[in-house]
């Protein structure tokens, strides 16, 4: 038992004094790398914008965002805040949606369904049917069913024809063809319509209704409108 402990006690001692030197080294290590880490983000001196609050600071990084751990986490509850607002209007509009998801889907609609899918009253629709544009069954008597494949026609057949399109050579010779019929006036023998209705005191509708009735040749010419003169005042004198 003497000799064991003789053996033991030196091995102890030692295993203490490794663990102790080891710590010892450890604790010196932290403190020299804290004071060099220290020394190189004191060197740094950066003027920045916080993104919250938006006051100018000076920062130790070029990535710092806000000026203090106050604004980091102000910053940081607005964002949370932020996106749980998002998701929540997502989800009320996907809600809302669901149902026009869900009349679109169906092949046979009723009144109230169309009224839903195109945006307008029941009374609307029932004047599309009662005039023919949109085709429906009354099943029962209080029970209109419309087919989404007639409800469809309606837009696919409803595009405006564009008019024709005056070329800029035709427009000319049909001024020309005008200005001639008009016994080739001078401009200084015509009136401006604005002329006209100074001089004779009678209303815009009037003497359009006047020019289109009498069949008396208009040229337009920049932004005026010309008639002749010797008409005009044969007509209203």
């Amino acid at each position: 038992m003497a000799i064991f402990l003789t053996d033991f006690v030196p091995l102890l001692v030692y295993k203490v004094y490794k663990i102790i030197h080891f710590q010892t080294e450890w604790n010196i290590f932290k403190g020299i790398w804290k004071h060099k880490k220290d020394i190189m983000s004191s060197n740094i001196q950066v003027q920045r914008i916080c993104q919250y609050c938006g006051t100018e600071f000076t920062a130790r990084t070029t990535v710092t965002k806000y000026c203090s751990h106050r604004c980091g986490s102000l910053a940081n509850k607005a964002k949370k805040r932020a996106e749980k607002v998002q998701k929540t209007n997502t989800e009320t509009k996907q809600v809302k949606t669901k149902p026009i998801e869900e009349l679109k889907a169906k092949e046979f609609l009723t009144v109230s369904d169309v009224s839903k899918l195109i945006g307008c009253s029941r009374q609307n629709v029932y004047k599309l049917i009662n005039t023919g544009k949109l085709k429906a069954t009354n099943i029962l008597e209080k029970k209109t069913i419309v087919r989404r494949c007639d409800l469809d026609k309606i837009f696919n057949h409803s595009e405006i024809e564009a008019e024709p399109q005056t070329s800029i050579v035709d427009k000319l010779i049909q001024e020309l063809t005008e200005w001639k019929q008009a016994g080739a006036f001078e401009i200084t023998d015509c009136y401006t319509i604005n002329e006209v209705l100074e001089k004779y005191s009678i209303s815009e509708t009037a003497l359009q209704n006047l020019i289109k009735r009498e069949s008396i040749p208009k040229i337009k010419k920049g932004w005026y409108a010309y008639v002749p003169k010797p008409i005009i005042d044969k007509l209203l004198s």
